[in-house]
């Protein structure tokens, strides 16, 4: 049951990227390094105003459909309404959250896709490198660990 529910943890966050993006690379341009965003800014594709704007109407119903989710999965379809047991099912679903961003997210789909291929920046690398993602991945797994327990103790608060 448990790898189900992170299969679908996995699959609504891929999902409410590609509704983040659409059929528009420029719509996410929040999530490419600062060297590709000054070069749109230069082209003039996309004001800075505009991506500040997009960052927000994503980023805060991304962590609040996130949160949500774990929550239910955790205290309803799990019935867990113990500390400790949440937070490891918790931390669990985070770092595979976690792992699944920087491996299938931003090595596959961004590194394989042309969706996410700017014109005119081309000449700019914007997908990680296996080395960025185990470093930014292995400070998201610390982070996750104080993560884990705030979204435990969510779990005992509210069920």
């Amino acid at each position: 049951m448990i790898v189900l529910q992170l299969i679908l943890f996995c699959a609504l966050f891929t999902l409410m990227v590609k509704l983040a993006v659409g059929n528009n690379a420029l719509n996410a341009l929040f999530f490419y390094p600062k060297a590709v965003q000054e070069r749109v800014f230069q082209l003039g594709l996309i004001r800075r105003e505009t991506v500040d704007r997009k960052r927000m109407r994503f980023m805060i119903p991304f962590f609040l459909v996130m949160l949500v989710a774990l929550l239910m999965i955790i205290g309803v379809w799990n019935g867990i309404h113990d500390f400790w047991p949440a937070y490891f099912q918790a931390l669990l679903f985070l770092e595979v959250m976690n792992w699944y961003d920087g491996i299938v997210i931003d090595r596959l789909w961004v590194g394989h896709s042309k969706l996410w291929i700017i014109p005119g920046t081309e000449d700019i690398p914007f997908v990680q490198t296996w080395a960025q993602v185990l470093k930014k991945r292995c400070i998201l797994t610390l982070i996750w660990i104080v993560g884990a327990a705030l979204v435990a103790g969510l779990v005992v608060l509210i069920f």
